[in-house]
């Protein structure tokens, strides 16, 4: 058993809870995962720089040491960082209007931005605030995962067809974009993509043993290789990624002047909470596949550090890839490893490999990236939430067609959102239930089947839910309810076992509804009480309003003593005596002279 201290300071070797038991298998695996995720990176990180408004070789440098560091001081097993399309275009959006892009300032602007934004996040961690991550329901991530994997697919469409086009914007833009060039597809470069595609559909199906990702990818570079040497690559058209920027990440600074904290303050904000909550997105969507769960906390920290870290080594914001934890996850990674060989084997590739980056057929990657959207959409869940819940659905429906349609961040927030109005919407409407003793029953045990007799002097109900600020309105409109439609029922007694909590708001209306019936010559009671709830209750004055002795701690002394307060005239008249006391109470009345 770890010490408290131990405990406290377990956030800085997160890594060992894992990291002892890597073996061979684990390792074997990793490896094969990191070269496939370094291979995807190269060209991804070159244009997510280009869209950021930064040199090209810093969206490599992105994808090096922030994901070693995070995959070090995170809790997924899957989650890799790096530059990310959402967060490249934040960044430009945010700093263009301070400073020329691609210009040495906008360079130390960028640099700054990313250690404040890791500052904040390792604020947040270190403070607790993981459990933000709680908010965001599964429906929530499965429908994100869709939205997003279709996004991904429809901005490889130029790629997979070889079209020139602007694959900027949502779905729909990117579709009338496409319509607008269906005719130029370049038939040799669909080949190359199509033949990627079934070849990584063919080794995943038939031979699973063997890396579909790399096999895909290796069959499209030979068929492109063929294609060219046969018809010429004039003929073909079929574009490569290109010779990329080589050589390690070299040192830099972030500038915190004061202006500088100034003018980036907000924006380091807005940057922070969505970058941590794409990670935590994309770490618990992966988790859920992956069968185990993530801290949030620790997550908020292994990002913090990894953005701090790269703002020293050249790296703007880097967060959780969709891209790259996909291909990883994807690629059978069984522990963080994965990522930290990618990260490393990309420093060392990079100067090597990047002029040979110019074989690989920007639609062998596009074809690759089509697999990998596919396996990010969950239809087994989708088609389970559809079955199951009609509010689980719409969160689902609405994450979804905002990440399709609206900003990719915006749809976590939109479904965030919308499962919390619906929470409290639920909340706020407890279940009350009508409730009277069954002589049909063992011990004459509370039923709430319609056709029970009632008391005609006390009525009994169970209120399943919290009494708070929210809930109090629809709780009041039952007892108004009550009272206009059996007047003549001047007791209620209050089944408590299901209100686990009461604020003042709720402890007020029933020290209110206690004052209004014992007025009208009744009672209030409370049955089953909790201990949280009497103590909330004594807090807020609401016990001595509703009566101490009013409140019981069993269904047998509750009717009891509750009896002893009925009118016996009324119990001696009564047609149908319901509690057992109305028998033994009706046996003692003394007879008319």
């Amino acid at each position: 058993m770890q010490s408290p201290i131990s405990q406290r300071w377990s956030w800085l070797i997160p890594f060992m809870s894992w990291l002892p038991g890597v073996g061979r298998t684990e390792i074997k695996a990793d490896a094969l995962a990191a070269i496939i995720g370094a291979l995807v990176v190269l060209p991804q990180a070159v244009a997510f720089a280009t869209i950021a408004g930064m040199p090209p070789e810093y969206g490599l440098y992105a994808g090096m040491v922030p994901a070693i560091i995070a995959a070090l001081f995170g809790s997924s097993r899957h989650l890799v960082s790096g530059p990310t399309t959402a967060a490249s275009v934040v960044l430009f959006s945010a700093l263009s209007v301070m400073a020329l892009p691609g210009s040495p300032d906008y360079v130390t602007l960028a640099l700054t931005l990313t250690f404040m934004v890791g500052l904040m996040e390792l604020a947040l961690g270190l403070a607790r605030m993981g459990t933000l991550v709680n908010f965001i329901s599964h429906s929530v991530v499965v429908g994100f995962t869709a939205g997003a994997a279709l996004l991904i697919a429809a901005k490889q469409l130029k790629h997979f067809f070889g079209i020139e086009m602007d694959s900027g914007g949502h779905l729909h833009d990117i579709l009338i974009q496409f319509g607008h060039h269906v005719l130029e597809i370049n038939p040799a470069t669909t080949l190359v993509a199509v033949s990627t595609l079934l070849i990584g559909i063919a080794f995943k199906r038939w031979l699973p043993k063997i890396p579909y990702m790399i096999a895909a990818m290796l069959g499209g570079s030979l068929i492109a290789v063929g294609l060219d040497a046969w018809l010429g690559n004039e003929a073909t058209g079929i574009a490569t990624v290109g010779a990329l920027p080589a050589g390690f990440p070299p040192l830099s600074a972030p500038n915190l002047t004061f202006d500088h904290i100034k003018e980036l303050a907000l924006t380091a904000l807005a940057v922070t909470l969505f970058a941590l909550t794409e990670a935590v997105s994309i770490g618990r969507s992966l988790a859920a596949r992956g069968g185990y769960r993530i801290d949030g906390n620790q997550e908020f920290i292994g990002q913090g550090l990894s953005n701090i870290a790269g703002s020293f080594f050249s790296a703007y914001v880097a967060t959780g890839s969709f891209n790259r934890s996909g291909v990883n996850y994807a690629a059978g990674a069984r522990t963080p490893l994965a990522a930290i060989f990618a990260g490393v084997l990309l420093i060392g590739i990079v100067p090597l490999v990047a002029p040979y980056a110019s074989y690989l057929p920007t639609a062998a990657m596009a074809g690759l990236l089509f697999l990998v959207a596919w396996g990010l959409v969950d239809f087994k869940e989708i088609g389970h939430i559809l079955k199951a819940s009609k509010r689980e659905t719409s969160v689902l429906a609405v994450t979804f067609f905002s990440a399709l349609f609206l900003e990719l961040e915006f749809a976590i927030f939109a479904g965030v959102l919308l499962s919390l109005v619906l929470y409290l919407d639920r909340t706020s409407k407890p279940r009350i239930v009508n409730l009277a003793p069954d002589p049909r029953l063992p011990n004459r045990a509370f039923s709430c089947e319609p056709d029970v007799a009632q008391c005609p002097q006390l009525h009994i109900m169970r209120i399943d839910g919290s009494l708070f600020f929210g809930s109090v309105a629809h709780v009041e409109s039952a007892f108004d309810r009550l009272r206009a439609t059996h007047p003549e029922q001047k007791h209620l007694a209050i089944l408590a076992e299901g209100i686990n909590f009461v604020d003042l708001q709720g402890g007020e209306t029933l020290a209110r509804e206690a004052k209004r019936r014992q007025a009208e010559g009744g009672g209030l009671y409370l049955i089953n009480v909790k201990t949280g709830l009497w103590e909330a209750l004594e807090r807020c004055g609401c016990i001595d309003a509703t009566g101490g002795r009013n409140v019981f701690q069993a269904k047998n002394a509750a009717i009891r003593a509750i009896y002893q307060k009925l009118d016996k005239s009324v119990c001696a008249t009564c047609p149908q005596p319901i509690f057992i006391e109305c028998g033994a109470g009706r046996h003692k009345q003394p007879t008319s002279p």
